[in-house]
């Protein structure tokens, strides 16, 4: 056995990286597993998210938009711009280089924490060891009195849609086109695939998204769901409900993809095709059969509500356990875990996780929606205010969407707060804020919120719910 460390982190992903630092700002002696090479062909620290999932996709997100903004929406400011030109190869460097930048920054805070980042593959071995397996194949071997597992999770693939090439891709193969699609599938209308379709419509691809559910969107709030449909049908996404794939062909350049919905067998021929039908925990091989790691029926890693495995003095974060596959979610399990090794008291809300989808407009929700209070006989009073009153909203021409507050109706305690609509994924931090402090919506209405400003929805939205609002007509009682 090589060194002996007091945490050893297997992965170096959201959830990895941000406990390792945690760990060593504690006073720990750290270090770090992580085996991704970059485009370059070089290791990179920072996992899915920022190599090919999080960062990369908003860097692509807002290179679209303006073009977008520019080519179509300009002239309602009174500027004019004739011949816009688009150079996709100039847009997927400027992604690389932003990556490049926040995994070098990863690693420069790595060694300013003296944290021993171990390149490889790990693997957990009996008796608190890992096995280290570099990318040339020699293994070593590491002990460590505790040990944290953050391998985060992979795409899932679909038999019926094998990736191949440039045709079928996941979406890391659809981060690096340097053409536009004329014809584009999606399969999923998750949250990956809205974004990606949302980047290349933008840039001219017809877009064609095949979900196998019948409702859309249904882990967001109903109403909120139903403007999203709305808006994005308007923008051109052709989003095709209860419609499951069956088979794909290749022939020559096109894809041929077969799929059932409610009228029969159809077919649909495209020119390229994304599957983002979800994502899978990445614990295949992440623990020798000896030590007995214990996995759920989803091949997720069991844990406890303190991130304790079965094992003794070992953990488990992020997307490779129960709950929602989000980084902020795995950083902040590592926060907590980080803490209790040391000897801290740390809890974490997972009433309090904010979702985000990066479309225009943005989707952003916290806490529980009326359907799952409706579930379980939770009584509610709901308040909600539209962004097409809000001057901000206005002047920014992006007044489509909502703010809806969900509030006891016992206690005026705010159980949960749901938006689309312009900088959603910034809004919904004072949401947050407001659930994690058990705030009521009188506390929100009582708060002073800048003007002219897009939260002043989020406080008419607070208002609404004892019919209150300034700016809009109240429900009669």
């Amino acid at each position: 056995m090589s060194d002996k460390y007091d945490v050893i982190v297997i992965g170096g992903g959201p959830a990895g990286y941000v406990t390792a630092i945690r760990c060593a700002q504690l006073g720990m002696k750290t270090a770090c597993v992580e085996e991704w090479i970059n485009k370059q062909g070089k290791p990179a620290l920072g996992g899915t998210c920022l190599n090919v999932g999080c960062i990369p996709s908003k860097a692509l997100l807002e290179s679209s938009e303006k073009f977008e903004d520019i080519s179509h929406h300009c002239g309602s400011h009174g500027i004019k711009v004739e011949n816009v030109e688009f150079d996709t190869p100039a847009m997927i460097a400027r992604k690389d280089k932003i990556v490049s930048e926040l995994t070098g920054g990863i690693e420069q805070l790595f060694k300013a924490n003296k944290i021993t980042w171990l390149q490889g593959r790990g693997k957990l071995l009996a008796e608190k060891q890992v096995q280290v397996t570099s990318q040339e194949g020699e293994q070593s071997t590491y002990g460590a009195d505790k040990i944290i597992l953050a391998t985060g999770s992979t795409p899932i693939n679909l038999p019926s849609a094998p990736l191949t090439d440039d045709l079928i891709v996941d979406n890391v193969g659809a981060l690096n086109w340097e053409t536009v699609p004329k014809r584009l599938g999606i399969i999923g209308a998750g949250v990956i695939g809205l974004e990606l379709g949302s980047v290349w419509r933008r840039l001219g691809s017809e877009v064609v998204v095949l979900e196998a559910m019948d409702k859309f969107l249904a882990a967001a709030d109903d109403q909120v769901s139903k403007v999203a449909w709305r808006q994005f049908s308007q923008q051109g996404l052709d989003i095709k409900l209860g419609s499951k794939l069956t088979g794909s062909t290749i022939n020559g350049k096109e894809v041929i993809l077969d799929y059932t919905d409610k009228d029969g067998e159809q077919q649909l021929t495209v020119d390229a095709l994304i599957v983002a039908v979800g994502r899978k925990p990445n614990s295949e091989g992440i623990a020798d059969s000896a030590v007995g790691l214990e996995f759920d029926e989803r091949g997720r890693i069991a844990v406890n509500d303190h991130c304790e495995t079965n094992i003794k003095d070992v953990y488990a974060i992020g997307d490779v356990v129960r709950g929602p596959m989000l980084a902020h979610k795995g950083s902040e399990e590592g926060v907590a875990v980080a803490e209790r090794i040391a000897g801290q008291k740390s809890h974490l809300n997972y009433d309090a996780i904010p979702w985000v989808i990066y479309t225009q407009p943005e989707i952003a929700w916290v806490g529980k929606t009326e359907e799952q209070l409706k579930s379980v006989g939770i009584s509610y009073r709901i308040g909600s205010f539209s962004f097409a009153a809000n001057g901000r909203a206005k002047a920014m021409n992006q007044a489509n969407g909502l703010v809806k507050v969900i509030a006891d109706e016992e206690t005026d305690r705010v159980l949960g707060v749901h938006m689309i609509g312009p900088m959603a994924s910034e809004l919904i931090g004072q949401a947050v804020i407001a659930i994690e402090c058990e705030n009521t919506a009188e506390d929100l209405a009582r708060t002073i919120f800048a003007h002219p400003s897009l939260s002043e929805s989020f406080h008419e939205a607070a208002l609404a719910v004892d019919n209150r609002a300034i700016h809009a007509v109240n429900r009669k009682k």
